[in-house]
């Protein structure tokens, strides 16, 4: 078997439903705000989303901005715009950064809105259809732009479980949707970056796992990362780190390191950003 590849199947049956209630009120439709995660911009993008959606147009809308490299996810946000998206990276934490989606998605009705006029329709409601996998800032997104505590937000998969539309200030209607994956995640790189960010249940890989991941990409691009945080000496060995760090924080025995524990305070920090400045997915 292909080291790269992986069975693992994550779909919760409300996923697949939402799947279905998409394309029934797809017609109803006028933009799609796409919402990724600006630390894995590859990874948690939906793979079948182009299917699912058919033509409409679309804004890329790259969140915690204030967690990503900025660097790295800029050259995933330029990859995306030269195949014709239209993105904006954001901090959900910022209001001016909301007048930008706002402003986009104005622009992009602008001449739709005219043709409306025209035929005598006045305040044409745009609707707009939210989407994005699990733990992207969605709820957030969308709380901000109703005004109110409309969806539930949460560091945890699947919080989200039906479809609602919502009304804003901004003559704009949005449906929301409970997070969705694609059925399998065939690519190992992706499983783990989507489980070191709890897009999905941090139960579906091995904790252990998840932490040797993180350890040895952030050892490797962002070794200043794990030294301000753990105070530590970076060695070659990961195992050697793996004990550098749980010497600093109280998380040996015997002199040997708890690998469960240290895994689970990784994964804690990158989900709580105490560790930030960080993009999973790499792009040349």
């Amino acid at each position: 078997m292909n080291e790269n590849k992986t069975n693992i199947n994550w779909f919760p049956g409300h996923m697949a439903k939402t799947k279905r209630q998409i394309s029934d009120n797809l017609n109803l439709i006028d933009i799609i705000y796409e919402v990724v995660d600006s630390r894995i911009p590859y990874s948690s993008k939906i793979k079948d989303i182009d299917e699912l959606t058919k033509n409409k147009k679309r804004i890329m809308i790259f969140t915690k901005k204030d967690l990503c490299d900025l660097n790295k996810t800029n050259k995933w946000i330029k990859y995306y715009e030269e195949k014709g998206y239209k993105c904006l990276l954001v901090d959900l934490t910022n209001n001016k950064d909301y007048k930008k989606i706002i402003d986009l998605t104005n622009e992009l009705m602008k001449d739709y809105l005219q043709a409306k006029k025209e035929k005598g329709i006045e305040n044409y409601t745009t609707k707009v259809l939210v989407i994005g996998i699990p733990n992207v800032g969605k709820s957030t997104l969308i709380n901000t732009l109703v005004g109110k505590t409309a969806a539930q937000t949460g560091n945890k998969p699947g919080v989200t479980k039906s479809i609602n539309w919502l009304k804003t200030k901004y003559n704009i209607t949005l449906l929301d949707t409970p997070g969705i994956l694609w059925p399998k995640l065939d690519e190992k790189r992706v499983a783990l970056n989507l489980a070191a960010t709890s897009a999905i249940k941090q139960e579906v890989l091995n904790i252990t796992d998840i932490g040797n991941y993180l350890l040895e990409y952030l050892c490797t691009n962002y070794p200043e990362k794990i030294i301000e945080r753990y105070k530590i000496t970076i060695h070659e060995d990961t195992l050697e780190n793996y004990y550098e760090i749980g010497k600093r924080t109280g998380l040996i025995r015997n002199d040997e390191p708890l690998y469960k524990e240290i895994s689970i305070k990784l994964y804690n920090d990158i989900v709580s950003g105490r560790i930030k400045g960080v993009t999973l997915d790499d792009r040349n």
